[in-house]
Parts: C-alpha cells; structure tokens; sequence
C-alpha cells in the first residue's frame, strides 16, 4: 500500500482527526508507527464495537503496531462490574478474545494492561505531570468521558485521577496516534495539550462515530460531538452483545427506535452508515416489488438520500440490517464456538 492509500485508510469512517496533515507526516517519517485504543473491560462486546474493530483493522492494514490497552485500574476507579478487579479481568480476557474473534489479527496486536504501568513510579510521576498542567475545572470537563455531570455531589476523589491518567497512558506506552470513539475527545485533546506544554510529542488523535441505543435517545452532542446516549455493554436492552444469534439480532432490530427519514439518534441507519458500509462497502435494502423492489446503495450518500426522502420505509430498513449484521457476527459466533474457555462470563 503506498502512501496516499495507507493515508486514506487512516482517514476512512472518521468524525474527526488531529490532524490529517499530522497522520501523513507520521507515516512519511516512520514506516511502523504505534497506535493504541483503550478499553475499560466492563462488560460484552456490541455490535458498536464493530465501529472500532473495523479502524483497528485499517490501522493493522495501514502498517500501525496496535497496541490494544485493557484499563483495568480504570474501570475499578469507575466501579465498572461493582469494583471488582477480578471480574474485571475476566472482562478484558474476553475483550481480547472477542477483537480476535471480529477480525483483529492477534498477530499484529499487541494487548497491555493498565495494572502493568501502575506498578512504576515513573508512570505516576508522569500523571502528577498531566496534573500539574491541568487546571481542576479542565480536569472537570474531561471528566464527563466518565458518563458522569461535572458536580455529582458523591463524586470520589479518586475519579479526579481518571483524566491525567488517561493522557499519561499515550505517553508512557509509549503510542504516536490514539484512538477512540468521539466520546474520548477531551481526553486526547488533554494529552495533546499537555504535549505541547512539556515539548513531548503531540499524538495524533483519530476518533470514529458512536452508535446511538436502540432505545433512542441517541442525538448528538454539539459541545462534545458524541451522542447523549450510546449503545452500552452495561444496558444489554440498549445493544445488541456479541456473539449474538440471528434470532436475538433480529428480536432487537424489530424493537428497535426507528424513526422514518431521521437521522440524528437513529441507531437503525448509523448501523447502516458506521458499520455495514465501513465492513461491506455497500448496503443491499430487501423489500417487495409493490413497495418498489430490491436495491443496492454503492455510497452512504445514495442511501442517505433515498432514506431522507421517504422512499425507504423503517420496516424494510430493518429486515434488511438483520441479515446483513448476522454476516458480521457469524465469525464471532464460531470463534466462541470454537473457543468455549474465552466465552463472557464470570462479569
């Protein structure tokens, strides 16, 4: 892959990027550049994480060392599954097991926990360092990364760890592009702050969209770019989890919101926009001649426009996602077939 392809593949079912100019000056100047995205392993995996399993591919495929971070000291500060280290564990075990299982190639994945940075005084001397140039009210804000208001009165202090940590993370791995879903936002934008402030190197900062619940109630943020109510691991009615059968796939696209021509918050067409299209390339929509027959979308802007136009009706939309999401999932259903030991439990 040359440079303008390994660029665009970078690029490719973005939100944002700081900055495109940035990643081609990564990739100019080292043929293997590190990338990491972290994950608090707190629950089972969501057909939202298709989103991100699919970009951690492309950086696989775009010539990145991924470092895949399973933030297990960040989930306990966060009382992810009752606080308990243990069942934390075992989350981030079926974590790995389960990007393996959607297509990420171990072979080019490096996994790290956070428990394997704390145990350092230099880690921690590189926290009180974000903290040092991190104002309490900035530390505040990166604070809602957390699912939490700014002054919930029975905040701990440990929480207040929880940003600088995160930024010291990129550093102390050390990764040159970090990775995330648009609700890390602040969080990256922190640690690019802080990097110029010390002179340590900037991190590009690479963020895809976010799936909406199935419940509603997903619109988007305009202050934070991420939706106000996303797809969860910990309200399994709000996701479909992974590995899922066909059956269970099809009972929650069938109650799931559905609004016809909108697109703000509609999970149905992000998972049309943010997975079918990033995986498949295109989107083929089943329906009967009497309601104008089978068609197939080549780009996210012919589906679009035929869905604002009212010429696709929610019904069809949705029996048309089911399949196309069963492909998706099936080869995770085999790898847990295969693999009974990875299966999620214990959390």
């Amino acid at each position: 892959m040359d440079l303008d392809g390994r660029v665009a593949t970078v690029l490719k079912g973005t939100t944002e990027v700081l900055t495109p100019e940035e990643v081609r000056a990564l990739l100019e100047t080292h043929d293997r550049p590190r990338a990491y995205i972290g994950f608090e392993p707190s629950g089972r995996l969501t057909v939202g994480h298709l989103v991100c399993a699919r970009k951690m591919i492309d950086l696989q495929e775009a010539g990145f060392e991924l470092t895949v971070f399973l933030a297990d000291w960040h989930a306990w500060i966060n009382d992810k599954l009752g606080g308990s280290l243990e069942r934390i564990g075992a989350a981030g075990r079926y974590m790995q097991a389960g990007f393996t299982a959607l297509g990420v190639d171990p072979a080019r994945a490096r996994y790290r926990w956070a428990h394997e940075l704390t145990g350092s005084s230099d880690y921690w001397a590189r926290v009180v360092r974000v903290a040092k140039a991190t104002s309490l009210a900035r530390t505040k804000r990166a604070m809602t990364i957390l699912g939490r208001g700014e002054e919930e009165a029975s905040l701990d202090t440990a929480k207040l760890f929880y940003p600088s940590m995160q930024a010291a993370d990129i550093f102390e791995l050390p990764v040159e592009l970090a990775y995330a879903g648009i609700d890390q936002r602040r969080a990256h934008v922190l640690a690019r702050e802080v990097a110029h402030r010390y002179a340590w190197p900037v991190p590009v900062a690479v963020h895809t969209p976010l799936i909406s619940s199935l419940k509603g109630g997903g619109r988007m943020d305009p202050a934070t770019l991420s939706v106000e109510r996303k797809m969860s691991k910990s309200d399994p009615s709000s996701a479909i989890t992974i590995p899922a059968t066909r059956e269970e796939v099809a009972a929650r696209i069938r109650g799931a919101f559905c609004p016809a021509k909108e697109t703000d918050g509609n999970p149905i067409v992000e998972l049309v926009r943010f997975v079918l299209f990033p995986w498949e390339g295109r989107f083929e929509l089943e329906r009967s001649a009497a309601h104008g027959g089978a068609i197939s979308f080549a780009t996210e802007e012919e589906f679009l426009g035929a869905w604002t136009s009212g010429s696709i009706h929610p019904a069809d939309l949705k029996s048309s996602l089911v399949p196309a999401l069963d492909r998706l999932l099936a080869p995770s259903r085999r790898y847990f077939g295969d693999h009974p030991d990875a299966a999620p439990v214990g959390f």
